[in-house]
């Protein structure tokens, strides 16, 4: 993973768990000002998590697109094409070598 990627993705985690810190914050100074009850804070802050969650799947399936994209433009191919590709040779081979001994058969008669 280069340099780049690896301080975006932890200035990412930084944001993230600081944002999660400051809502906390946000939330049990509304529950001690009696603004909110602790079932209304601990509900949002159910809701937060869970967009949160969902943001952050969004997030990887879209790098995951970005990255699978990369790559096959770099011409490299996915371990489901290479397996294929591998179950596709060795088919080929046995085909090739039940036809080599049936025409060694045939050489004999």
């Amino acid at each position: 993973m280069s340099d780049l990627l690896k301080k975006g993705f932890l200035i990412g985690i930084g944001a993230a768990l600081n944002g999660k810190e400051k809502v906390e914050k946000v939330y049990n100074e509304m529950v001690e000002k009696g603004q909110i009850s602790p079932s209304e804070a601990k509900e949002a802050m159910r809701e937060f998590r869970e967009r949160g969650e969902a943001q952050n799947e969004k997030w990887n399936a879209q790098t995951e697109a970005y990255f699978r994209e990369q790559i096959r433009d770099l011409g490299f191919v996915t371990k489901e094409e290479y397996h294929a590709l591998e179950e596709r040779i060795q088919k080929l081979e046995q085909l090739h070598q039940s036809s080599s001994s049936t025409d060694e058969e045939d050489q004999e008669q």
